[in-house]
């Protein structure tokens, strides 16, 4: 990720699921119906998800754009390497 970029966004929706996981933490305590429970666990996912998606374009958007285009051989398979291993640990 590109130093100094504006993270405003990410930062926002990381706030947004903190305070979704502390109202789980509320519903679980005060016994909450179990389906409930599980459709704002299912939220937070779908947060997460949306979070991981914009940092990852905002990877390939800097970081491996900058290597392909202006990078060593070894900086471009190194890229080539980090993304692959991401989408194989995501694929489990």
């Amino acid at each position: 990720m590109k130093k100094g970029a504006d993270q405003t966004d990410k930062l926002v929706a990381l706030r947004r699921i903190e305070g979704q996981v502390r109202g789980i933490h509320k519903m679980i305590e005060d016994r909450r119906y179990c389906i409930d429970i599980l459709n704002a666990t299912e939220a937070i996912h779908g947060a997460l998800k949306s979070v991981e998606a914009q940092i990852l374009k905002g990877h390939l958007d800097t970081c491996v754009k900058n290597a392909f285009t202006g990078g060593s051989k070894t900086d471009k398979e190194k890229k080539i390497r980090e993304v692959y291993e991401l989408f194989s640990r995501i694929k489990k």
